[in-house]
C-alpha cells in the first residue's frame, strides 16, 4: 500500500526520512520535469537542473507545507517560483520570438510533433504558456492554476483563452487542421 503524501511529508519533516522524500520525488518528478520542458521549449538539461532546484527547495522547506493544498500543488508552486526566479535572474527580457530561437529543443531524438508543440508554445507569452501547460498537459483546473501561479481565476481564464487561440492558429497554419 502506498503511503499518502501527508504521511511521507510528516516523516521527512519530523525525522528527516530521506527514503520518504525519495518516494515524493519519484511521485512528482515527471510532472515537474514536464512543466519545465514546456517552459523551456524542450531544453532537457535546463529542465533537469530546474527540477533538481525545485526538489532541493522542497526538501529544505518541507516544514512549511501545511496541507492546505495537495502536495502536488505545493511542489508545482515551488517549480513555478523556481522558473520565475531563473528567468528574472537571467534578465530574460527578450521577445517571444528571440526566446523561441534561443531555446530550441536540444535532444536529437525529439519527434517532429514535439518540436512543433515547443514551437507553438514559444509563440505564447510566459503567463499564457504557464497556464496552458498546467491545464492541457498537467490537467489542473482553473482554481488549481490560480493557486500555483497566485493569479486571479479571471486572469487565468484570459491567459488560457488567448493561449488556446494562438495555439489553434499556429497548428492550423502548420497542417494540423482536421478539415
Amino acid at each position: 500500500m502506498l503511503s499518502s503524501d501527508i504521511v511521507l511529508v510528516t516523516q521527512v519533516a519530523v525525522s528527516g526520512n530521506r527514503r520518504a522524500f525519495d518516494e515524493l520525488v519519484r511521485r512528482y518528478q515527471s510532472p515537474v520535469r514536464r512543466f519545465f520542458l514546456s517552459q523551456t521549449m524542450g531544453d532537457e538539461q535546463l529542465s533537469d537542473d530546474l527540477a533538481q532546484d525545485t526538489f532541493i527547495k522542497a526538501y529544505t522547506n518541507i516544514t512549511s507545507f501545511r496541507g492546505l493544498a495537495s502536495f502536488k500543488t505545493w511542489i508545482m508552486r515551488i517549480a513555478y517560483n523556481v522558473f520565475y526566479d531563473y528567468t528574472r535572474k537571467r534578465q530574460i527580457a527578450v521577445s517571444d520570438w528571440q526566446l523561441a530561437e534561443s531555446q530550441q529543443p536540444t535532444a536529437k531524438s525529439q519527434q517532429p510533433i514535439a518540436m512543433d508543440l515547443y514551437a507553438a508554445l514559444a509563440l505564447l507569452k510566459p503567463d499564457e504558456r504557464t497556464c496552458i501547460t498546467l491545464q492541457l498537459i498537467d490537467g489542473y483546473d482553473i482554481a488549481g492554476i490560480a493557486k500555483i501561479t497566485q493569479m486571479k481565476e479571471g486572469t487565468v481564464k484570459s491567459h488560457l483563452s488567448r493561449g488556446k487561440e494562438k495555439l489553434a492558429n499556429y497548428l492550423r497554419q502548420n497542417g494540423y487542421d482536421r478539415r
